[in-house]
């Protein structure tokens, strides 16, 4: 079986050794779930100080050597990071064939097609496993993760997924359909909030706190974990980074790129890239996404300014 080679944790169940791409903000936070769940974890990173800041894991000298491991968890930034560890450095070659590679960073479905056939002509299972939450939620073992791909591939890397999320969401066994859900997930999250930039402009000009109107629509009409999140953030001016704006835009921009590839046109997807780069250039890009509203406001004020000053 898969798990036989693998010591027994404090519960007595088998743990699983593995490799761990990417000690960032979400990989970090992540990493100790997998240890408290009793697996053994070796981690690289393209910058290896973070690697080295993860207490009780074992830093690799190469990406290479995660795959042979029972199973390589990747959180990399983009689709550039991704081709650049994994298609392009040759890790697969040799990686073990019972090995198990979970890709769980925010890449477009092209690039997730490539890494399927690289998978398969090396005979590796490849699985899909998006998430929603940021670092603090991923932190507390309660991250939505969003499973698609081989389901034998994905019954074998079930442990692992349970000790990182809170529930486990299948979506078949096509691993784009995972990506595709993610990066329309976040879509929804950046509409939401350039939406509150707008209401809250609008109430603002009659003189109604932003804070109170959001207290309001979060509680009632939108009462629901990300209204309420970045309706907080704008209501206190507070944007210290939970997601990064600039992460933001480049899942705006996978999803434009994901409906130009399908024929499919999105109008307010289009706006909000717009606006994001708009506040990317008022150097809010380090910023939280909620940020987002802060520049949709000013816009709107200067427009007001240069109508009052025409």
């Amino acid at each position: 079986m898969f798990l036989t080679t693998t010591k027994r944790n404090a519960k007595g169940r088998f743990g699983m050794d593995i490799g761990f791409l990417g000690a960032g903000s979400m990989g970090a936070a992540m990493i100790p779930n997998l240890l408290k769940a009793g697996h053994q974890v070796s981690v690289w990173d393209r910058n290896q100080d973070a690697a080295k800041k993860v207490e009780r894991v074992t830093v690799l000298d190469s990406p290479g050597q995660a795959f042979a491991k029972q199973a390589v968890i990747t959180m990399l930034a983009d689709d550039h990071a991704v081709e650049s560890v994994i298609l392009e450095g040759g890790v697969l070659g040799g990686a073990n064939k019972d090995c198990v590679h979970v890709m769980m960073a925010t890449i477009s479905p092209a690039i997730v097609e490539r890494l399927q056939q690289a998978h398969r002509d090396v005979g590796v299972g490849y699985v899909s496993a998006t998430v929603f939450g940021i670092p603090s939620v991923a932190a507390k073992g309660e991250l939505n993760i969003m499973a698609a791909g081989d389901p034998n591939a994905i019954a074998k890397v079930q442990p692992l997924l349970d000790a990182l999320g809170q529930k486990t969401w299948p979506l078949g066994d096509d691993p784009k359909h995972a990506n595709i859900a993610k990066i329309a997930g976040n879509l929804l999250i950046t509409l939401a909030i350039e939406a509150m930039g707008e209401a809250t402009a609008l109430t603002e000009s009659y003189g109604l706190k932003a804070g109170d109107f959001l207290e309001i629509v979060t509680s009632t009409m939108f009462a629901c974990p990300s209204y309420k999140r970045y309706g907080e953030n704008i209501a206190q001016s507070r944007y210290e980074p939970g997601f990064k704006l600039t992460l933001g835009l480049k899942d705006v921009n996978l999803a434009l790129e994901a409906a130009k590839a399908k024929g499919t046109t999105l109008g307010a997807a289009k706006i909000v890239q717009e606006a994001m780069m708009q506040a990317v250039d008022q150097g809010l890009g380090d910023k939280d996404w909620s940020a987002l509203a802060q520049a949709t406001q000013q816009h709107a004020r200067a427009k007001k300014e240069g109508q009052s000053n025409g």
